[in-house]
């Protein structure tokens, strides 16, 4: 298994405990989405939990054309640059277009592939080149050994800094489910695997111009899937979750956070110390 350094504080793999990656699903604002990256940073700080913060600055897969999607490349990324120096933690985001890779290399520490552009190998393959560290996001439609394929694109380039996410496969219409043996068979391949605990309750498309989803599944799958033995959990999470801009239905109030933290920690510490 690889081990990924970050920074100094956080390495993700090589049965280190597991990394939180968390925030809003899209910066919103300046002053919010830096208060969200302060308090999820206390927050883990008193629990001991290696944290990356997480905000998308340009949403480009929202589901209708009218949805909000973030202050674009320029803003966005000016937001956390300043996140990161101030708060001095390592931040994540996606990128979704070649015109936006050399830019968000300057800034991320990590760069996503989102799920849905997971099988475009030059886009992979460039944002890896440029990458400190690639998280790719597996897709809904793909089976988890197909995921050998994409890291083999990421590789080519050289850059072994991957890090895979599972995040639920479609079943059905605009509904999503886990399939927990996906987990081990990804981290078998010899890169750490994250679980996204809150897109794997989204209803895609559910709510007709919006996605929909069930925040209250969140906890149930994040014990199953830590109990299973992973390297890391992405949460989307907001202060008022029904008030948020983008993923609401599926984000959990941060207020919540700290009970489900407390004990994901404990489950963790018995799977990989038994």
């Amino acid at each position: 298994m690889e081990r990924i350094i970050i920074n100094e504080q956080v390495a993700i793999g090589g049965n280190e405990r597991f990394v939180l990656i968390a925030g809003p699903c899209v910066v919103e604002d300046q002053q919010g989405t830096r208060g969200i990256a302060r308090y999820l940073k206390d927050l883990t700080g008193e629990l001991d939990i290696p944290f990356i913060f997480k905000a998308s600055y340009d949403k480009a897969n929202r589901t209708s054309v009218s949805s909000f999607r973030g202050p674009g490349l320029t803003e966005g990324l000016r937001i956390l640059k300043e996140i990161r120096d101030e708060l001095q933690i390592p931040v994540l985001s996606d990128v979704h277009r070649f015109e936006e890779i050399e830019h968000a290399a300057q800034v991320l520490d990590v760069m996503q592939v989102p799920a849905f552009l997971c099988r475009q190998t030059d886009f992979i393959v460039e944002v890896a080149r440029r990458a400190k560290v690639i998280n790719i996001k597996k897709g809904q439609f793909l089976a988890p050994w197909d995921i050998a394929n994409v890291i083999a694109k990421a590789e080519s380039t050289g850059n072994r800094k991957i890090i895979v996410t599972e995040r639920g496969v479609s079943f059905g219409y605009n509904n999503l489910v886990s399939d927990f043996r996906s987990l081990p068979v990804m981290r078998a391949m010899g890169y750490p695997v994250i679980y996204d605990g809150t897109h794997s309750v989204q209803l895609p498309g559910g709510a007709g111009t919006s996605s929909g989803g069930q925040r209250d599944m969140v906890p149930y799958l994040t014990r199953a899937a830590v109990a299973v033995g992973i390297d890391g959990l992405f949460l989307e999470v907001h202060p008022e979750p029904d008030r948020a801009l983008c993923d609401g239905p599926n984000s959990l109030r941060l207020d919540t956070l700290s009970g489900l933290l407390k004990v994901l920690k404990e489950i963790d510490r018995i799977v990989k110390n038994p």
